[in-house]
């Protein structure tokens, strides 16, 4: 099953200083049809207007990701953490007993970015950052695991039995992605147009999936996709 999602119809609001898009229901956007995907229970696209952001709020038993896009965000937090993360590579926030935190467009410029919220699998565990560059030449043509919670892989750890994953495709190649038995992905193209198992997705729609044993990702034009497995 693959239920494609198109922006067009996703929630959100504009605040002039943030536009955001919420693929499930958040804040004041409300579908009880699109509640969350699995353990998967935000994915929200953001565009943060120059020298703005978000003051300082508090999260609790959450891992949160965040992709970013164009441009950088900085983050600072109650645990003393500063850092500035650009296009392209990512940080993770596990927010467990509780954790306050800003971010801010510094830069002269828009800054876009996908910030994906998964429920954790360690309530009350001691909260952390972190954040980590990540090439995209070392994820051409394939998949590279960029948060996880499996030791094993190469990537920011959270605290879920999830991956978020990133690839860039060139117009015509495709990638082939095993989805594990009673697991779900969500995918969604930060930039270009795919086909996956032959439906096609344009920049920024969701695809939620399951029961396909084997994703098969073609790109239409040249792509940089993210996606989450989780169960």
């Amino acid at each position: 099953m693959i239920d494609v999602r198109p922006f067009s119809s996703l929630g959100g609001a504009n605040h002039g200083w943030l536009n955001a898009k919420h693929h499930f229901s958040f804040a004041g956007y409300h579908d009880p049809s699109r509640m969350g995907w699995g353990r998967l229970r935000v994915w929200n696209d953001d565009e943060i207007a120059a020298k703005s952001g978000f003051p300082p709020h508090p999260h609790a038993d959450m891992e949160i990701i965040t992709y970013v896009r164009t441009g950088a965000i900085t983050h600072e937090d109650s645990m003393g953490n500063r850092g500035r993360t650009p296009a392209g590579d990512v940080q993770v926030m596990s927010a467990g007993t509780g954790v306050r935190h800003a971010e801010f467009n510094l830069e002269d410029e828009l800054t876009t970015l996908f910030q994906i919220w998964i429920e954790t699998d360690k309530p009350g565990a001691k909260p952390s950052w972190g954040q980590r560059e990540f090439p995209k030449s070392d994820r051409t043509g394939q998949f590279q695991v960029l948060a996880s919670g499996d030791p094993s892989d190469d990537a920011l750890a959270i605290n879920a039995d999830a991956r978020v994953l990133g690839a860039t495709l060139k117009a015509g190649e495709s990638l082939t992605y095993s989805l594990a038995e009673g697991r779900r992905a969500y995918l969604v193209p930060a930039v270009g147009e795919v086909e996956v198992n032959g439906v096609k997705l344009n920049a920024r729609d969701g695809a939620a999936i399951k029961d396909e044993a084997a994703i098969v990702i073609t790109a239409r034009a040249d792509a940089e996709l993210v996606m989450v497995d989780s169960l």
